[in-house]
């Protein structure tokens, strides 16, 4: 039984733009620029020099507490560990590797034991070692969020909505490689022990759904759960609504309603982390747009530069308004597009016009729009007003931190505020209020 979440909308999606060509492409950069910050949580140590030469697949960084170590994507030589620009803005120690084109790689050794014999404690360990993180954007380390789901749940749930307008790298690799997705899960299903397994899907990605459906006599247990295609079905607490039904109180994790939620693309490294002895060192991008000339989905080695990514997909129009790492409702707008390729980078978008853009006066109205659309049941225009007084114990009451910027509210906004911008601000003020 479907359950549908409150508020949500309807954006224009443009998948088809990046769906034409099928087959994909590998980029592999002259040099790749390794972050040693590449999940939430500490980032990791180099643990080369500059000088060293390292093959693809060699751990080059790591770290303590919640960490997963980084690997070369390339064979090469180091030529620099300094601080380099990243997607999120800031700037962040990294590893920069000259490529030797000769692609050597460390000697891979998977498992290929029934799932039975799996040791549920190799496979947590393999996770962390081939340095696997959600690969939906979160970033949060693969294995700490498997462990903390053990004992606790009773459906696991792969998200293959990807509800983002324009990217379609989930959906393409659905349609490619879908057998890695649906050993992944079985992989994790015999760590975790649910009840039920689930692969969600949207039901604008006919082609993923009917390829699945074709192979669920290899994978027993899987379920196939089609969602109607609405903004943001893909959020993490929205997607277990609709699955299950069960709402995640203000706060929780979905855990605590006995749910845990992965990327059908970490899905798929974790396959090839335990069959194959594989670490994580290229992933599908989307590079879409209108201001791109040849949209299409990439094979993309880690710490390639946007700008090698972007020319490679044709080049941008010159026009161009914007450049986004992510989707155009929660992605980063990008200033310097030496910034590399990261773990969670599932799409570059090459825009016309800023879709969501705030208005040089922007003013409210008081229309009520964005409070039928938050999924989080919270009250924005309150939100940005309290957050422009300053008032902290409003925000705090009426739940700032559960905003998952999903930006619904800015999209549906007739005044074009600048909400989510302003919620960010609102959290830092919050934050810094409790640590006082």
């Amino acid at each position: 039984m479907k359950h549908l979440f409150f508020g949500g909308i309807h954006p224009k999606y443009n998948k088809e733009m990046s769906t034409t060509v099928t087959e994909f492409q590998t980029i592999v950069p002259q040099q790749v620029v390794i972050p040693m910050q590449q999940h939430i949580g500490a980032p990791c140590k180099p643990l080369v020099a500059v000088g060293d030469r390292v093959l693809r697949g060699q751990k080059i960084g790591d770290g303590e507490g919640l960490c997963v170590p980084v690997h070369a994507s390339v064979s090469g030589t180091v030529i620099a560990i300094e601080q380099r620009p990243h997607t999120s803005g800031r700037m962040v120690t990294a590893v920069v590797i000259e490529n030797d084109r000769k692609d050597e790689t460390i000697e891979e050794h998977g498992c290929d034991l029934p799932l039975e014999q799996l040791d549920p404690d190799a496979v947590l360990h393999t996770i962390r070692e081939a340095g696997i993180v959600g690969m939906g954007g979160a970033a949060f380390p693969g294995d700490v969020k498997a462990l903390s789901s053990m004992g606790k749940i009773d459906t696991l749930i792969a998200n293959a909505c990807e509800c983002e307008p324009y990217i379609t790298a989930d959906d393409s690799l659905l349609r490619t490689e879908p057998e890695l997705v649906l050993e992944g899960m079985l992989i994790l299903r015999q760590i975790l022990k649910p009840e039920r397994l689930v692969l969600a899907i949207e039901d604008n990605k006919s082609v993923a759904i009917e390829k699945i459906q074709g192979m669920r006599k290899d994978f027993p247990g899987i379920e196939v759960f089609v969602l109607p295609t609405m903004y943001p079905q893909g959020a993490e607490k929205q997607l277990v609504q609709s699955v299950t039904g069960r709402e995640v109180p203000p706060g929780q994790l979905p855990s605590s309603v006995g749910c845990a939620v992965f990327n059908v693309s970490t899905f798929a490294a974790i396959c090839r982390a335990v069959r194959l002895g594989r670490s994580l060192t290229e992933r599908i991008v989307t590079v879409s747009g209108e201001a791109i000339a040849k949209p299409q989905n990439f094979v993309v080695r880690i710490g390639t530069p946007l700008h090698d990514l972007i020319e490679v997909a044709g080049g941008l129009n010159e026009k161009t308004e914007r450049v986004i790492s992510g989707g155009p409702m929660m992605g980063i707008a990008q200033n310097d597009l030496s910034a590399p390729v990261i773990k969670a980078t599932n799409s570059v978008l090459c825009l016309l016009k800023d879709v969501n853009g705030a208005a040089e006066n922007p003013v409210c109205l008081r229309c009520g729009k964005c409070v039928a659309v938050c999924p989080m049941r919270l009250q924005p225009l309150y939100l940005y007003r309290f957050t422009n007084a300053g008032r902290v114990d409003e925000l705090e009451r009426l739940n700032l931190l559960d905003c998952m910027e999903c930006g619904s509210c800015a999209f549906t906004c007739p005044g074009k505020l600048p909400l989510v911008e302003r919620f960010r601000a609102g959290k830092v003020m919050l934050k810094e209020a409790k640590s006082r």
